[in-house]
């Protein structure tokens, strides 16, 4: 970015082999010489900085910038400020993010925290254990008896490896993580602080005895692909696993209970709660502090609004929100119609709210 201070700089670029790497069209290709030494935004670019702009929210801060030149679609390019060159691509952010995965790639994957290579000599490991050549261990992990743990995959300082969990190849577990009772994939990405394989929060209520906790005998199965964010935690299935679907992503402080099943390519936002039993299709899109309830049904291609409350199955390709949550359109409609009420007074069962 602007200032880079613990990542890779790229190497000094000419405007036009940015072009090329970006599959954008160069507007003035007397512009292809000037060197671009660094990616900002629009508000923080000097005149070395390719930024990109593609949300009309922003236009200030295009019409302000200081950039050398700038990635943005056809559309808008008429408004790109003259001492800007001009990148042309039908989608600017996406080419923007290609040219930062190359000049960044040291950011996509974390690697040892401690610049270390092989297995830390504060690292237990018991002598069951099998690790393929290349994984690295940091300072004061343990690995249990059992565990096998594929080649390039990194095991972060003082993260924890149950007894038996499986991890793929190239994967990160990241520093302070407590796995077990898992079996994971190939270039499964888990971030510092995650909780995965405890088990879920199963009782019996409210006996004589007072509350029966229920054993909890199922696994965690992570598929390939998928990232699971800072802080989150995933209980293992009671009498069945707990299924995460290839390729979804997880942000971070996630709650995932016992049994549930994630589908392939799902998008799970912040602080989400989702609640034993239930199922997710694939390709679902769930906001930020959404809550579901258990045994569940969320249909494939489904989208759920931030900070709603799901009571009911949603069905495939259904725009959920609010609380409790419903189809978006009847949501907003009901909105309308209590502000309206408000407005009018005719909510006041006194009429008090008129002027």
């Amino acid at each position: 970015m602007a200032q880079p201070t613990f990542f890779q700089k790229p190497s000094p670029t000419t405007l036009a082999e940015v072009a090329e790497l970006a599959k954008a069209t160069l507007a003035d290709p007397a512009h292809g010489g000037l060197e671009i030494r660094g990616l900002a935004s629009l508000d923080e670019a000097g005149p070395r900085h390719l930024t990109f702009f593609d949300n009309l929210k922003y236009a200030d801060q295009l019409a302000a910038t200081k950039a050398g030149a700038c990635l943005v679609s056809d559309r808008f390019a008429a408004r790109v400020p003259a001492h800007v060159a001009v990148l042309k691509a039908a989608q600017p952010f996406r080419a923007f993010v290609r040219i930062a995965r190359q000049w960044h790639g040291d950011t996509l994957r974390p690697q040892s925290w401690v610049g270390n290579e092989g297995i830390a000599s504060s690292a237990i490991i018991d002598p069951t254990a099998r690790l393929e050549d290349g994984v690295v261990v940091d300072p004061l992990a343990v690995i249990g008896p059992g565990v096998e743990i594929g080649t390039g995959t990194v095991i972060g300082a003082a993260a924890v490896i149950g007894p038996g969990v499986k991890i793929g190849r190239d994967c990160n577990v990241g520093p302070h993580s407590a796995v077990q009772a898992a079996l994971i994939g190939n270039n499964v990405l888990i971030h510092p602080g995650c909780s995965i394989g405890q088990d879920g929060y199963g009782f019996i209520f409210f006996g004589p005895e007072g509350h029966l906790k229920v054993p909890q005998t199922g696994r965690v199965l992570i598929q390939n692909d998928v990232e699971v964010g800072a802080g989150t935690t995933i209980d293992r299935g009671s009498l069945r696993d707990t299924v995460i679907g290839e390729g979804t992503k997880i942000d971070n402080q996630v709650q995932i209970g016992h049994n549930v099943t994630i589908g392939r390519h799902c998008l799970l936002a912040a602080q989400i709660g989702l609640a034993g039993s239930l199922t997710i299709g694939d390709n679902v899109a769930l906001g930020a502090k959404v809550g579901i309830n258990n045994h569940l049904k969320i249909g494939d291609g489904a989208q759920v609004t931030a900070m709603s409350a799901v009571k009911d199955d949603i069905p495939p390709n259904g725009r959920w929100g609010g609380h409790f949550a419903k189809p978006t359109k009847q949501w907003f409609r009901e909105i309308v119609a209590v502000e309206r009420l408000v407005r009018d007074g005719s909510a006041d069962p006194k009429g008090e709210g008129k002027e």
